[in-house]
């Protein structure tokens, strides 16, 4: 009788086992759940570039990845050759699009080809990939615009649109830009991000913002935690001169390998923190009161005027922005000829 009830035991589990891992006797997983995997969404990853192969195509993709990576060793300004000199910096552009360009919320660059040629703001007109990769070279990099036809511009581009890889027209991804975090109702103050600096920050960036260089004399030029002011970092007219840009990225992105799921700066110390090295100086680009044709437009956390609001530089460049954006929106009403919008 046990020896019976045993093989009825063993045969009971079997079953059981073969109809979870889809052995004959049953399936793994129930038809109508099947079907539903199958017709899902589908999720978009950033595609693998060492997939990628070894011929002119795939060559082209991987140098615009290396440029991204180590731009100073490319184009910057110690480089052999005087004509590709043309970073101002020692910075990579991945310092600021990290990862390659491929982390979210770390200025990613995937799902951004399709999106040109479009209207620009900043200089109130239709742009161009290529120019919007030279506007990061003449601000971000504090240097001078590639050719359209430079080999290196053809690599960026060619890295960018491989990045791109799958993604719709129109498809919004998510973890672009900085991400978004509360801002403070009140002016981020430089002296608070002062002591905040010299606890979370000084050991990587140095306590005058130079950054730490990699060991010269090398073919490697560049840093292993890049400047965050001086005239080695990027310029007044860079995207990561403005208040929000930065306390964003520095609440999802540092110390060096957070990430937004687990910040490390609350969201004060990231606006106060922000607020000190955008305090120091830096080189100036010549010519940023031509931004903006239509003063409308320009962010409220523009660094620099002429300004449509009658608020002061001072405001614009700390905050708080909440009674600008209110003046914006009714300046942009009155100038529609609609109702004036109510406070917020």
């Amino acid at each position: 009788m046990d020896f019976a009830r045993s093989r009825v035991a063993i045969g009971v589990v079997a079953l059981a086992f073969s109809w979870l891992l889809g052995w004959p006797g049953g399936p793994a997983v129930p038809t109508s759940s099947a079907q539903e995997a199958k017709s899902g969404p589908q999720i978009w990853t950033v595609p693998e570039i060492g997939a990628l192969p070894n011929d002119a195509a795939g060559r082209l993709v991987r140098q615009g990845r290396d440029l991204i990576s180590a731009t100073y060793a490319h184009i910057g300004p110690e480089v052999a050759d005087p004509a590709k000199r043309f970073a101002g910096n020692n910075l990579a552009c991945g310092n600021c699009h990290l990862q390659a360009g491929t982390k979210k919320f770390g200025i990613p660059l995937f799902g951004l080809f399709g999106k040109f040629p479009h209207y620009n703001a900043r200089l109130g007109a239709e742009i161009t990939i290529e120019e919007r990769l030279n506007a990061c070279m003449t601000r971000s990099m504090n240097g001078r615009p590639l050719p359209a036809g430079a080999p290196e511009m053809q690599a960026l581009v060619a890295y960018i649109k491989f990045l791109s890889t799958g993604v719709a027209p129109g498809q919004l991804l998510p973890g672009m830009g900085t991400g978004n975090m509360p801002e403070l109702d009140r002016a981020a103050d430089s002296a608070r991000g002062a002591a905040s600096y010299a606890s979370t920050c000084v050991a990587c960036h140095g306590p005058d913002g130079a950054g730490i260089r990699r060991s010269l004399p090398t073919t490697d030029l560049g840093y292993m935690m890049p400047p965050l002011w001086g005239n080695d970092s990027f310029n007044d007219g860079a995207g990561m001169a403005r208040l929000i840009t930065a306390a964003n990225f520095l609440h999802f992105n540092m110390p060096h390998g957070v990430d937004y799921l687990n910040p490390q700066l609350s969201p004060e110390q990231a606006w106060d923190i922000a607020a000190y090295f955008l305090s120091q100086p830096r080189p100036h680009k010549a010519g940023l009161d031509k931004d903006f044709p239509d003063l409308l437009e320009k962010p409220v956390d523009a660094p620099y005027g002429p300004y449509a609001d009658g608020f002061s530089e001072q405001q614009h460049k700390y905050g708080p922005f909440a009674p600008i954006r209110a003046a914006i929106a009714k300046l942009k009403a009155e100038k529609a000829g609609g109702p004036t919008p109510p406070p917020r």
